[in-house]
C-alpha cells in the first residue's frame, strides 16, 4: 500500500502542479495517479476524486486547487490539481509558488488552447520545469503528431520529449510519473535554517478553525511549536500538522520541500491570509517570502439578502468565504430598493456565479445579485480622480473632465475558417486588433484589446456560438482608457431610481434606455394614475413608456339622463387622478427590481 509517510530527504521529493485548458483532463489524470500509486483503494475510488465541493462535481469543473501526496518508486510526489477556467487562474499562480515543475496537459484532439498558453507562460515566469503531455490519445479524433508539432513551434518543447498518455485508460501514466521524477528538480532547502513556510491555500473548518495548506521552504515545522505569522505579527501554537494522502494524516514534522496542512487554533480568518510567511517565534527568519500579488477584481455586482434580517449572516458568510477565496472583495452598500447589502468584486462572470451559489448553499442564504458592472475612473476638473463601482457613485457631470473605462487584452485561439466572424464580433464590441498569428495551417491566434464592459455580459457565449464551440478565450487586464461614456437615469413618475441607473457607451445609450423602459412597463403593476417611465441621459429624455392607470367606472350608476352629470363625474375623477399623480409614490414590488436588474444577464 502507500508508503508516503516514510521520512523523505529533499532529493527524493518532487513538487508539481497539473495545469491545462478547461476539459483537457487534469482531474482525470489526478484520479489515475492516485490509483496507480495506491493512494486510494479501488473500493473508495470515484471520478474527480480531488474535487471535494458538490458544486465542482455537478458542473464538472475544478474551482479550488487541491494538493495530495503520493509515493512512486522511492520518491514522494506532491501533486496539485488546479482549475482550468480563466476566472480561476489566480488559483493556478498560487499553486505554482509551491512547486518546482508543472505537467502541462494538452488535448491530443484539440491541440493548444488559450489557457494552455497562459499557464505555460505563468510556469516560465516562475522559472519552473515544464513536462509537456498529450492526453486523450485514445480518442478517434486524436492527432498527436499535429499537436506535438504545434507545441514545439509555439512553446519550443522538442516533439520527441512530449509524452503521450490517456488519463482515462491509464495508458502512459507510469512513464509520465517516471519522467516527473527524472526531469523535475528536487526542492532546495536547509533543515537547520530558521523556519520559512508559505501558506498557499486556506479554508475555514467550523470545528478546528483555519486549516492552511503550507509549503516548507527552509527549516522544520514541528507539532507543538510556537509559530509567528509575519504579516499580522501574531503568534500561534501548532495544534496539528499533517499531509493529505488524500485523507488528512497527522505527522510529527514537515521538513524543507514538503507540502502539508497546518492547524493552529486560528479563529479569525484574517490571521492566516494566503501568501503569509510562517516562521518560528523563538528563531524567526529575517525577511518574509515574496507571497502573491493581490488579485484585482474585474467585475462588480451588488449582493443583497432577500430577507433584510440576514444582513449580518451575509457579512459572516463573506468573511469565511474570503479565507478560501481571497480574490473576492466586498464593502457594505445600501440601495433604496433592496435595502442593506454588499458591493462585491469578482474576477469574472463564472467566478461571480460560483461565489453566489456557494453563499446560498454553504451558508443557507437567499440572495439577490444585481446586474454586473465594471470599475470606472472619473478624472475630475480639480485634478483629483474618483473610482466608481456603481452608477450611484458618479460625481456631478460638471465636475468630470473625462471618464476612463477598463480594457483587457483578449487572446482567442480558433480554426482559420471562423477568423472573419470572430473579427466582426470584436469590432462590434469596440475592439482593436493587436496581432494575428497562424499557429498551424488550421489554427489562428487573434489578440484584441477590448473594453471589459463589452466582454462581461455575453461575449464568451457569442464567441462560442459563432465558432460552433471551437474557439477558446483567455484575457488579462490592460489598463484604463478614456471612453465616451454616459450615465443613464431611469425616472418613475419624474423621480430617479438609483437601482436602475447604468453607465454605458454613448453608442448603446438609446438601445439600453428603450430596453429598460419596455421591461419596466411590463413589470410595474398599474397604479391609480398614469406612470411615465423615462430614460434620461445628460438632461435629455431618450426613451419613454407609460403604465396606464387603473380606471374605476364612475358612470356605472348613470342610466341615461343628463349628459352634464356624466361630464361632472368624469371631470371629478380626472382632478383626483391629477392630484394623486402630484403626490403619489409609485410602488415598485421587489420582484420587479430583481427581474429588471437581471435584464442584462
Amino acid at each position: 500500500m502507500n508508503n508516503s509517510l516514510t521520512p523523505t530527504t529533499p532529493e527524493h521529493i518532487r513538487n508539481l502542479s497539473i495545469v491545462a485548458h478547461i476539459d483537457h483532463g487534469k482531474s482525470t489524470l489526478s484520479d489515475r495517479i492516485l490509483e496507480l500509486t495506491g493512494a486510494v483503494s479501488p473500493r473508495e475510488m470515484r471520478d474527480q476524486f480531488l474535487d471535494s465541493m458538490d458544486i465542482e462535481r455537478e458542473r464538472g469543473i475544478t474551482i479550488k486547487a487541491q494538493n495530495v501526496r503520493v509515493s512512486w518508486k522511492g520518491y514522494t510526489v506532491h501533486l496539485i490539481d488546479t482549475p482550468g477556467h480563466v476566472d480561476f487562474s489566480y488559483e493556478v499562480s498560487r499553486s505554482l509558488a509551491a512547486c518546482e515543475g508543472v505537467v502541462l496537459l494538452v488535448d491530443a484532439a484539440q491541440g493548444i488552447e488559450a489557457q494552455t498558453l497562459a499557464h505555460a507562460y505563468l510556469a516560465l515566469e516562475h522559472d519552473l520545469e515544464i513536462v509537456a503531455v498529450l492526453n486523450k490519445i485514445d480518442l478517434p479524433a486524436a492527432d498527436p503528431d499535429r499537436c506535438a508539432g504545434e507545441i514545439e513551434s509555439v512553446l519550443g518543447v522538442p516533439a520527441k520529449e512530449i509524452l503521450r498518455v490517456s488519463a482515462k485508460t491509464g495508458q502512459g501514466v507510469p512513464e509520465l510519473l517516471d519522467a516527473v521524477c527524472e526531469r523535475i528538480p528536487a526542492p532546495k532547502g536547509d533543515p537547520k535554517a530558521p523556519l520559512e513556510a508559505l501558506i498557499f491555500d486556506s479554508y475555514y473548518d467550523q470545528y478546528r478553525g483555519v486549516v492552511s495548506a503550507v509549503r516548507v521552504v527552509n527549516g522544520v515545522i514541528s507539532a507543538g511549536a510556537k509559530l509567528r505569522f509575519m504579516q499580522t505579527g501574531r503568534t500561534h501554537e501548532v495544534e496539528e500538522i499533517g499531509v493529505r494522502l488524500p485523507a488528512a494524516h497527522e505527522v510529527k514534522a514537515l521538513g524543507p520541500g514538503e507540502v502539508g496542512y497546518l492547524v493552529a487554533g486560528i479563529k479569525d480568518v484574517a490571521e492566516a491570509r494566503v501568501g503569509e510567511t510562517v516562521t518560528e517565534a523563538a528563531r524567526p527568519t529575517d525577511k518574509a517570502l515574496p507571497g502573491y500579488e493581490e488579485p484585482k477584481p474585474m467585475v462588480f455586482c451588488g449582493i443583497y439578502p432577500v430577507d433584510g434580517d440576514e444582513f449580518e449572516a451575509l457579512r459572516d458568510a463573506l468573511e469565511k468565504l474570503r479565507l478560501s477565496d481571497s480574490s473576492v472583495s466586498y464593502q457594505p452598500e445600501t440601495s433604496p430598493a433592496l435595502g442593506f447589502g454588499f458591493r462585491c468584486g469578482f474576477l469574472g462572470l463564472l467566478h461571480m456565479d460560483i461565489v453566489r451559489e456557494r453563499l446560498e448553499r454553504e451558508f443557507g442564504l437567499s440572495l439577490i445579485a444585481t446586474a454586473p458592472s465594471v470599475e470606472y475612473v472619473a478624472k475630475l476638473t480639480d485634478g483629483g480622480e474618483a473610482r466608481m463601482h456603481s452608477p450611484a457613485e458618479m460625481p456631478p457631470p460638471q465636475q468630470i473632465q473625462v471618464i476612463e473605462e477598463p480594457f483587457i487584452q483578449a487572446t482567442m485561439l480558433l480554426p482559420v475558417d471562423y477568423t472573419g466572424t470572430v473579427m466582426d464580433l470584436c469590432q462590434g464590441r469596440r475592439g482593436d486588433l493587436v496581432r494575428m498569428e497562424y499557429l498551424s495551417p488550421e489554427r489562428v491566434e487573434l489578440v484584441y484589446r477590448l473594453p471589459l464592459a463589452e466582454v462581461v455580459m455575453d461575449f464568451f457565449d457569442a464567441l462560442k456560438s459563432r465558432t460552433k464551440g471551437y474557439a477558446s478565450l483567455d484575457y488579462e487586464p490592460d489598463g484604463f482608457s478614456p471612453g465616451d461614456l454616459v450615465k443613464i437615469d431611469i425616472l418613475l413618475n419624474g423621480v430617479p431610481v438609483d437601482a436602475f441607473s447604468a453607465i454605458v457607451h454613448r453608442s448603446d445609450m438609446v438601445s439600453y434606455g428603450r430596453r429598460m423602459t419596455e421591461k419596466l412597463r411590463e413589470l410595474i403593476p398599474r397604479q391609480l394614475f398614469d406612470v411615465p417611465i423615462q430614460a434620461a441621459a445628460g438632461g435629455k429624455i431618450i426613451a419613454r413608456e407609460t403604465v396606464k392607470a387603473k380606471r374605476k367606472d364612475v358612470l356605472a350608476k348613470c342610466y341615461g339622463g343628463d349628459i352634464t352629470r356624466k361630464r361632472k363625474l368624469l371631470e371629478r375623477q380626472r382632478e383626483g387622478k391629477k392630484r394623486m399623480k402630484a403626490i403619489g409614490r409609485v410602488e415598485v414590488p421587489q420582484e420587479a427590481f430583481i427581474q429588471a436588474l437581471r435584464i442584462e444577464s
